[in-house]
């Protein structure tokens, strides 16, 4: 007798899939049954004080962070059946920035928010539903828990930890298999904005 997840028979894009919270989700929707591909861009993000913000960091920020989102959503909703999902990873920082540093970034992630809400208002008539995971520290290879800021974002959660990549993708599963929740925003951010 096999075990049957709850993903059996769909399809996953997962953008970002080569690592981190990307990969951990991929191999998380193969795990609850969905058949994945993953795609993955080369970039670095930085934070940098606002008055060294070059117009061409802008472009750069708001091209990977919203257009990107914006232009898959908008391929994947011509191609989505009935039931479908758009599940996008935001940031903690959209809902609170604790210092400076954090304004082009912070910006691009809240700006996923609207977003959300306006795909499952445009969606919702097909069944399909658009939702958004703002995590917050999370160990990854691009902010390690041991790393130079760790302990400062550690101490801003209500937990007093970093998350695995693993704990935003059950979130990620989570929401890949509901049926009646769309343009919420979930923070898996271990209280950061408690």
């Amino acid at each position: 007798m096999t075990s049957q997840g709850i993903l059996d028979g769909k399809v996953a894009l997962v953008t970002g899939g080569s690592r981190g919270i990307g990969a951990a989700t991929a191999v998380r929707l193969a795990r609850e049954g969905a058949d994945v591909a993953v795609g993955h861009v080369n970039g670095k993000e930085a934070a940098e004080g606002l008055d060294t913000l070059s117009l061409a960091d802008v472009d750069r920020v708001l091209d990977v962070n919203v257009r990107g989102v914006f232009l898959a959503s908008q391929a994947a909703a011509a191609w989505l059946p009935e039931g479908g999902r758009i599940i996008t990873i935001g940031s903690c920082m959209a809902r609170r920035v604790p210092g400076p540093g954090g304004t082009l970034y912070a910006t691009s992630k809240a700006a996923l928010a609207g977003l959300t809400k306006a795909l499952a208002r445009e969606l919702g008539g097909r069944g399909i539903t658009a939702n958004l995971v703002l995590p917050g520290p999370i160990d990854t290879d691009m902010n390690p828990a041991d790393g130079p800021y760790a302990a400062g974002q550690a101490a801003m959660t209500a937990l007093g930890r970093f998350g695995t990549a693993e704990e935003v993708a059950s979130t990620v599963a989570y929401l890949a298999g509901a049926t009646y929740v769309t343009g919420a925003e979930f923070s898996v951010d271990g209280g950061h904005a408690a």
